[in-house]
């Protein structure tokens, strides 16, 4: 699809978002089986409730558009982010160390869709769609939780790493 209009725009932002919710509700469970920290292990799986209220959230908005297809566009950006943390995963053999790459890949995750949210709510709101807007609000706000979350375990398990 040419985009030529600020709507044609959005809805590749938000087709894009769909994709990236879809592929961290596959990697998260992963990411937490192979968490050492419980506490970690937590962030991972609330997370993976909170994605899946994301997705639902780009659901409503994609059900108010009539001939737009969600499915439309893999986001190649956040294929390659999750690839990059599932060599991690692998590759790191010390259990800290493991940990404090899977929070730096899991804060790259979240500065991707923080910078997604944030331009799709701009575009809801130039585009006079106050409800779409609100929505996407509300994940970027739970999406930067999250990253404040993430940092704040990080500031622990990267000193444990560092005794590695």
């Amino acid at each position: 699809m040419k985009i030529q209009t600020l709507h044609q725009l959005f809805v590749d932002e938000i087709q894009d978002l769909y994709s990236v919710e879809t592929q961290i509700i596959e990697a998260l469970p992963k990411m937490a089986e192979k968490a050492h920290s419980p506490e970690l292990k937590r962030a991972f799986e609330t997370h993976l409730q909170q994605t899946r209220r994301h997705k639902e959230r780009l659901d409503r908005i994609f059900d108010q558009m009539n001939d737009v297809d969600r499915d439309d566009k893999t986001c190649k950006g956040m294929k390659g982010i999750i690839a990059e943390n599932e060599s991690l995963i692998k590759d790191a053999k010390d259990a800290d160390v493991r940990d404090a790459g899977m929070i730096a890949g899991a804060q790259r995750v979240e500065h991707y869709e923080i910078s997604a949210y944030g331009t799709a709510r701009t575009y809801a709101q130039l585009l006079g769609r106050a409800e779409w807007a609100r929505n996407l609000q509300e994940t970027l706000d739970e999406e930067k939780q999250t990253d404040q979350l993430l940092n704040g375990i990080a500031e622990r398990i990267n000193v444990e790493a560092k005794a590695a």
